[in-house]
């Protein structure tokens, strides 16, 4: 059934139309390689730093960051610890040296330093996770928008991924750039009503600082866990070590970060730029983060349903298991109206140790959604239908759609999409430029301007039509979030090793280094595949930081060993 009203739809369109058109408009006509894949190197800082955060903030961000926050609290936000440090150490080695070798991709350098298959090697290692990657950013909003809606998959995936390779195509790294200031507006302004909406929803006796209370009382509110057990998925340590490292390899050697600086005007712009994310990034996923666990404030006081996604539920109601499940939902209703009396109990006392009553409630109720989970899992496996039981991608639209008012749906819905553009726009670009630079040119000869362009663009256009295959055949993870990060985070630690290698280690060559990033791919493969089936406990942070020190320790050791070598043969 269509929840949207016209107005929705008004709002919806008009967002979404006028920024497409604004950037194919204001981009038309890109002549050379330098205005299409650098913007002409006509950035400003401004335009650099909220490009670099569309780039990272897409749909996943706001579709299943409140989510997280909603589940687990806003420990989340420890994964971007490690961004400032980043940014720091990018602006004073990578920036400078990128710009004085006038590089159209990252991966140039690598030639310049090693030689050919190293840089091919990267390269295909960057256009593998981040195909991949661009697929899931259309697939996440297009399969909880077909949900909750009612709307088709297919159609919706194929809608988003042309809207996004019409103004790619059309002007390159500048339209991207340009329509992503519009988009992070479009973002900050949706996001910010979403959070003042949440709030004035509580009851009139509820302050926000008696939100934050109730928040607390359930562990929503344990920001910092300085604890060094690899059981803890997001930990101070694991952000500043392996979140360091993580975004090293993302924002210094990802083509689809690496673009969106390359187009400034100087060297200043890009690292002002720069340091502008890194100083609004921490920020602005904090506040994500608790406009989660403000909407799960909001269900201490409304009657939440025991899974969000509304086709799990269906298909559970249409089961053998029908009964058990609406047993579920009665006692979760019998929760509900206890839990109303001992949060009225905790605000009347002002009494701390009523806080544990509330978190035994709230513990009951989440035991009672994992029995739910269990329950849809068996239906939909009896039925041989896959449905998501894991509701935390369907927390925050399924607020949006059932508790705001007529119009700022549509522009919730366009927040949305718009991060979904904005991310997948950077990703083509950048999957378009490094395949037509580092593998078509590289290996083809001298090109003319045009056809330069041209091949640019049909890359592009290529790259677009793979991430829509990517979406329709995607499945959901655990988490959205999760497994975009999990994709980087297999490979950004080895490529970031071999850039390590380009910069402090002057002795090592180029085969040391080749085979150094093979070996050790196959090691974090491995690893990760180790960590999935229970034999070894490394959550997938640390992968980045164990990568980058195998192919350190593996390319040295290979090349003392060929030294020594031909020292014994001479």
């Amino acid at each position: 059934m269509d929840m949207l009203s016209w107005i929705d739809w008004s709002v919806l369109a008009v967002t979404l139309i006028g920024i497409v058109s604004y950037g194919t408009w204001q981009t038309r006509g890109s002549k050379n390689v330098k205005d299409y894949l650098r913007g002409g190197n006509t950035s400003k800082w401004w335009t650099i730093g909220l490009s670099v955060m569309a780039t990272q903030a897409s749909a996943i961000t706001f579709l299943s960051t409140p989510g997280q926050a909603f589940n687990d609290g806003m420990g989340f936000v420890q994964f971007y610890f490690g961004l400032p440090i980043a940014m720091i150490v990018i602006c004073l080695v990578f920036i400078p040296l990128y710009h004085r070798l006038k590089v159209y991709t990252a991966y140039e350098f690598l030639e310049n330093r090693f030689d050919l298959k190293t840089r091919t090697l990267a390269a295909i290692l960057f256009l593998i996770q981040r195909g991949l990657a661009a697929g899931i950013t259309i697939f996440a909003p297009a399969i909880i928008l077909s949900v909750v809606l009612g709307w088709d998959l297919l159609t919706l995936n194929v809608a988003i991924g042309f809207l996004v390779i019409i103004y790619t195509v059309s002007g390159g790294t500048r339209a991207v750039n340009v329509t992503q200031k519009h988009q992070m507006v479009v973002i900050f302004i949706g996001m910010l009503i979403a959070f003042f909406l949440i709030v004035d929803k509580l009851p009139q006796d509820i302050t926000f600082t008696k939100a934050l209370e109730i928040a607390g009382a359930s562990g929503k509110m344990e920001v910092l866990d300085f604890s060094f057990s690899l059981n803890n998925r997001y930990t101070f340590w694991s952000g500043i070590i392996g979140g360091t490292f993580l975004m090293l390899s993302y924002f210094g050697t990802d083509q689809s970060q690496v673009q969106r600086y390359l187009s400034g005007k100087s060297v200043k712009e890009m690292q002002l730029g720069l340091i502008f994310n890194g100083l609004l990034k921490v920020p602005m996923q904090f506040f994500i983060l608790l406009v989660g666990v403000m909407v799960f404030v909001f269900y201490q006081f409304n009657q939440a349903p025991v899974n969000f996604n509304p086709t799990a539920t269906d298909v559970v109601l249409n089961s053998e298991y029908a009964e058990d499940y609406k047993k579920l939902q009665e006692e979760q209703q019998q929760i509900f109206r206890d839990k109303q009396k001992i949060i009225e109990a905790f605000i009347e006392s002002d009494n701390p140790d009523t806080a544990k009553y509330i978190a035994a409630a709230n513990a009951a109720n989440e035991d009672l959604r994992q029995d739910a989970r269990f329950l849809i899992d068996k239906a939909s496996e009896l039925k041989d239908i896959k449905v998501e039981s894991n509701d935390k991608d369907y927390v925050f639209i399924h607020f949006i759609l059932n508790n705001l008012p007529r119009g700022l749906i549509g522009l919730l819905l366009a927040v949305i999409l718009s991060a979904a553009m904005s991310s997948t726009a950077s990703e083509l670009n950048a999957l378009g430029s490094t395949t037509t630079i580092d593998l078509y040119i590289r290996n083809s000869g001298e090109k003319t301007e045009e056809e330069k362009v041209k091949a640019s663009r049909w890359f592009t256009f290529l790259w677009g039509i793979i991430a829509i295959g990517v979406a329709c055949v995607a499945n959901l993870a655990e988490n959205l979030i999760q497994l975009v990060n999990i994709i980087g985070s297999i490979f950004y630690g080895n490529v970031l090793g071999i850039f390590l290698l380009g910069f402090f280690f002057k002795f090592v060559k180029g085969n040391a280094v080749f085979i150094g990033a093979l070996i050790t791919q196959a090691l974090v493969i491995t690893l990760y595949f180790l960590n999935e089936f229970e034999y070894i406990n490394l959550p997938f942070l640390w992968l980045n930081f164990v990568g980058c020190i195998i192919v350190i320790f593996i390319a040295c050791l290979l090349q003392v060993l060929s030294k020594n070598d031909k020292q014994a043969k001479a």
